[in-house]
């Protein structure tokens, strides 16, 4: 560690298959080449801290079939390949991925923990997270935001310093054993700035989602193009789906993009396409509030 070290290479560790542990903390690495660590079966603990690593991919940790600790804090990881870490599912016990980029826990990855049991610390401190959801992960074993004091078959799971949006979603981490008072919430408005743990559970609240623009009615000739817009406002951020004439849900196909924002495009209007189009404007399931909708 405290080297200059900028690449990882192929060969780099070739042969080491009884090395233990691998401190490369403080160094400069950027990058590292594909299957740079493919020979190290033996290594129980990995120390990638304090780099300048931006990215992790699928290949950057096959072999490490025996790791436990993978230490990424202080790097300027924005992305987590979802199958990055399938060679130590059922023997990695810590995960430190503290003071990254990350704007969204990498549930695609961490989800695939929820089958074993050796998960026992997972750090997401300093990211730039706004909500984490309640992963089936955390339906597995008890949960603690604090490590004193906390069972051996137990989870703990340190988030301090995000920019937590704390509305309803967050109930469940709220109901967490917690020694300190160090998290805040940055938004809504109304909770800014306010201690976390401090927050009655009741104020951790949604809204439903409501329609507050839609394209009036519309004429178009067979054959050609249609735009038909939908907004909506909620909280959690709501999400548009559209309802054909016949009452079939409208996918994406060579005629037809719905996106993100709402609106629809009909890229070449058909006859069956006569009727009413109906935009339904939903909140993800866990806030289990009812869809809206508008013709």
């Amino acid at each position: 560690m405290d080297n200059f070290i900028t690449v990882l290479r192929r060969r780099d560790f070739a042969n080491m298959t009884q090395l233990i542990h691998l401190t490369l903390s403080r160094n400069t690495i950027s990058q590292i080449m594909p299957y740079a660590f493919s020979d190290l079966r033996g290594l129980h603990a990995l120390h990638l801290d304090g780099n300048r690593l931006t990215a992790i991919g699928e290949e950057h940790f096959k072999g490490l079939v025996n790791l436990r600790h993978l230490i990424l804090s202080n790097n300027q990881l924005s992305f987590i390949s979802p199958r990055s870490l399938d060679d130590f599912l059922e023997t990695i016990e810590d995960l430190d991925l503290s003071y990254n980029n990350l704007a969204d826990v990498p549930w695609a990855t961490v989800a695939k923990l929820s089958n074993v049991n050796t998960l026992a610390r997972l750090d997401m401190t300093s990211n730039k997270l706004k909500k984490i959801p309640p992963d089936p992960l955390f339906s597995r074993v008890p949960v603690y935001a604090k490590s004193k004091g906390s069972p051996l078959t137990s989870l703990v799971l340190s988030f301090g310093g995000n920019p937590l949006h704390c509305n309803c979603e967050l109930v469940w981490l709220r109901r967490l054993t917690r020694e300190d008072d160090l998290e805040t919430c940055a938004s809504p408005p109304e909770l800014m700035g306010k201690y976390f743990w401090s927050i009655r559970e009741e104020e951790f609240v949604c809204e439903p989602p409501m329609i507050t623009h839609r394209t009036p009615g519309l004429a178009t000739a067979v054959g050609r193009g249609a735009s038909l817009k939908c907004k909506a406002v909620g909280d959690p951020e709501p999400y548009v789906r559209w309802i054909a004439p016949d009452g079939k849900l409208v996918a994406n196909t060579s005629r037809t993009v719905s996106y993100r924002n709402g609106t629809l495009d009909i890229l070449e209007a058909a006859p069956g396409d006569q009727g009413t189009f109906t935009c339904i404007a939903s909140t993800p399931p866990a806030s289990r509030r009812r869809p809206w909708s508008c013709a």
